[in-house]
């Protein structure tokens, strides 16, 4: 009965979680399309170039393809000779996972790389979190140097940047804190929880605990001067192309004949449309749209219509894609593995 409950209470509250997440993407939605003629939307989008949409989806996997080779440089210590084809796979039906739950991707690709390479899962969302923590560096950094490069006063234009920027800089500081503090004195933490959890449950401690220690496996797991300078030159790399293919959107649309855009404005877009990525909604959906939106009608002053017609359309090909190549690489996945069985069984059965 009382596990029931439990579990009944766990389902009442993911459900609750995943109405608030649509209510909110709703939300957004609402806000980003108000007072907006959805028609030229669509007709700006249709006006989209091919050739550049070829180049944002080619930019788009290479970005992409560059992360999951970081990812393997950060298991280096873990395990030398993982495959960068199931990194790959695995961070793509992740972000395909996210399109429709957020935040479930994250260990979506966790206990796939784990399955896949024969490594803990637990160990292997810590190496997920300590991605995660490198990318929100980097994208303060993006942050910081696009208030050198624009001409406007963004902290004027958006005050609550300023705010942004001091939460991220106190939250990567107290993060940091934690995980020094917590992989240098392991085995105190270790004991608090067990003591802690064991007051309720000494099965619940002692797994939990587990849980803890495999967790700061992967997370300690980027070690060695070589696998810091190539996390960090991949990091750079893929900020950079993240954005190019912000500055392509504009081309995508044409955007260079009437505004006065260049890398610096895909880099500025890149950078603060990256804040959307902290709302949990499926894909950074509404929350994207209305940011860039916002963005693009208040620094660059296009008009509502069409800065919605750029959101929507670089939002909506990276949707597909990780969609579209989620499914792809899951059904290909799992089709070599049925291959493999039939070739095993036929070969037993020769013998």
């Amino acid at each position: 009965m009382i596990s029931d409950k439990i579990a009944l209470n766990k389902n009442i509250k993911r459900a609750f979680k995943y109405a608030l997440s649509f209510i909110v993407t709703i939300l957004f939605l609402y806000l980003a399309f108000l007072n907006v003629d959805v028609r030229k939307v669509i007709q700006y989008t249709l006006t989209a170039s091919p050739g550049w949409v070829v180049v944002f989806v080619c930019i788009f996997l290479l970005s992409h393809f560059l992360r999951a080779l970081r990812w393997k440089f950060i298991l280096s210590s873990v395990k030398k000779d993982v495959s960068v084809k199931n990194l790959f796979g695995a961070l793509m039906i992740g972000y395909g996972v996210n399109c429709v739950v957020p935040r479930l991707g994250e260990v979506t690709r966790a206990v796939l790389i784990g399955k896949w390479e024969g490594l803990s899962r637990s160990s292997m969302l810590g190496t997920v979190i300590l991605e995660r923590f490198i990318d929100v560096i980097f994208f303060a950094i993006a942050l910081a140097i696009s208030l050198f490069l624009s001409t406007r006063n963004l902290l004027g234009v958006f005050p609550w940047l300023k705010t942004t920027l001091y939460i991220t800089a106190a939250g990567l500081c107290l993060g940091l804190i934690f995980v020094f503090l917590a992989i240098k004195f392991k085995q105190f933490f270790i004991k608090w929880i067990i003591k802690l959890v064991g007051k309720v449950s000494n099965k619940g401690g002692e797994m939990l605990a587990g849980f803890f220690d495999t967790l700061l496996q992967g997370f300690s797991s980027l070690k060695g001067w070589k696998n810091y300078f190539n996390t960090i030159a991949l990091s750079i790399a893929i900020i950079l192309l993240y954005a190019l293919n912000s500055y392509v959107g504009f081309l995508m649309l044409g955007f260079q004949n009437y505004y006065h855009v260049d890398y610096g404005s895909g880099w500025i877009i890149m950078s603060l449309s990256s804040i959307a990525a902290a709302i949990p909604t499926p894909g950074s959906t509404g929350s994207y749209h209305l940011l860039v939106k916002s963005l693009l009608t208040l620094l660059f002053g296009m008009s509502e219509d069409k800065s919605l017609a750029y959101a929507f359309l670089t939002h909506i090909i990276s949707y597909i894609m990780f969609i579209f190549t989620a499914l792809v690489i899951f059904f290909a996945m799992y089709k070599q593995k049925d291959n493999v069985n039939e070739s095993t069984e036929t070969n037993i059965g020769k013998i």
